[in-house]
C-alpha cells in the first residue's frame, strides 16, 4: 500500500468531516504537524474536538483553527499561551475540558492500547473528580479516566521512512508517539523522508502499523514560543552589561 502522499492537502482527502475528533501532536511549538493543521484549516470542516497537549498560540498550530472558528472543544491540559483561546472561552464560544499533563498523556496512550479507561490519584478530591467514578485502593481514592481514541491523528516527525516507520527528536517526542498510536487514522508528516532499512531499527519508535498517510515536509517551519536571552559581558572598559 502506498502511503506517501505528494501533499498535506492531499493526505488528507477523504478523511476529513464535520464533528470529528482529532488527536494533533505536539508540545507547546514544538514538534506540531502545522502543514497538516493548515489542511484542516482549508477544508473548512468545523464543529471539531480537538486533543493537544496546547492550542498553540495566536497566529500559529491551533491557534490557525481558532482563528477560523473551527474548533468547538479543546482536551488539553495548558492553554495559556492563547490569548484568542481564552476570548472565546470566556465568551462562551469554546468548550473546555482540563487534564492533568500526565492524565492527559495516559488517556492517549490507553487508548492506543485498546484500554477503556484505567484508575488515577491524580485530581481526586479536587474539581477534576467531579463526576467520574472513584474507587480506594490501598487506602488511597482513585478517579476514573477513560481512554482517548481519535477519528484521526495528525503527528509531526524528524524522520520516517515510506513504510511509515517514525523517529521524533528531543522534545517533539512528549506526545507524538501516544497520538499516532490512538487514532483510527494516523497521518504523518515528516522532515526526512527515506527508504526502509536507511536507518536503524532500534531507533523506530512508531511502527509503520499505525502509520496509513504520510507526508515530506523538508521545509517545515519551526516555532519558537518564546524568546529568552541572557546577559552577555560588556566590552573591556565599560563596566555595564548588555
Amino acid at each position: 500500500m502506498k502511503k506517501v502522499y505528494p501533499d498535506a492537502r492531499a493526505a488528507m482527502a477523504g478523511l476529513l468531516k464535520d464533528g470529528m475528533l482529532i488527536c494533533c501532536g505536539g508540545f507547546g511549538l514544538c514538534g506540531i504537524p502545522e502543514t497538516l493543521i493548515l489542511a484542516i484549516r482549508d477544508s473548512g470542516v468545523k464543529n471539531l474536538t480537538m486533543v493537544s497537549n496546547n492550542a498553540g498560540v495566536d497566529g500559529a498550530g491551533l491557534g490557525l483553527l481558532l482563528e477560523t472558528r473551527q474548533i468547538k472543544r479543546m482536551i488539553s491540559s495548558y492553554v495559556g499561551e492563547n490569548k484568542l483561546f481564552a476570548q472565546q472561552y470566556l465568551a462562551g464560544e469554546l468548550e473546555i475540558e482540563f487534564n492533568p499533563q500526565g492524565t492527559l498523556a495516559e488517556r492517549i496512550r490507553a487508548g492506543g492500547a485498546g484500554i477503556p479507561a484505567f484508575f488515577t490519584r491524580t485530581g481526586a478530591g479536587t474539581d477534576i473528580a467531579k463526576g467520574k467514578e472513584e474507587r480506594e485502593f490501598d487506602g488511597e481514592r482513585y478517579i476514573m479516566e477513560r481512554g482517548i481514541v481519535a477519528d484521526l491523528s495528525i503527528v509531526h516527525a524528524w524522520k520516517g521512512d515510506t513504510e511509515g516507520n517514525l523517529v521524533y527528536r528531543k522534545t517533539a517526542r512528549n506526545f507524538n508517539p501516544m497520538m499516532a498510536t490512538s487514532g483510527r487514522m494516523t497521518v504523518a508528516e515528516v522532515e526526512h523522508l527515506v527508504q526502509p532499512g536507511e536507518f536503524n531499527p532500534d531507533h523506530i519508535i512508531t511502527p509503520g502499523v499505525y502509520v496509513k498517510r504520510i507526508v515530506h515536509v523538508p521545509d517545515a517551519k519551526k516555532h519558537i514560543e518564546q524568546r529568552t536571552v541572557r546577559k552577555r559581558p560588556a566590552p573591556a572598559g565599560t563596566g555595564e552589561e548588555v
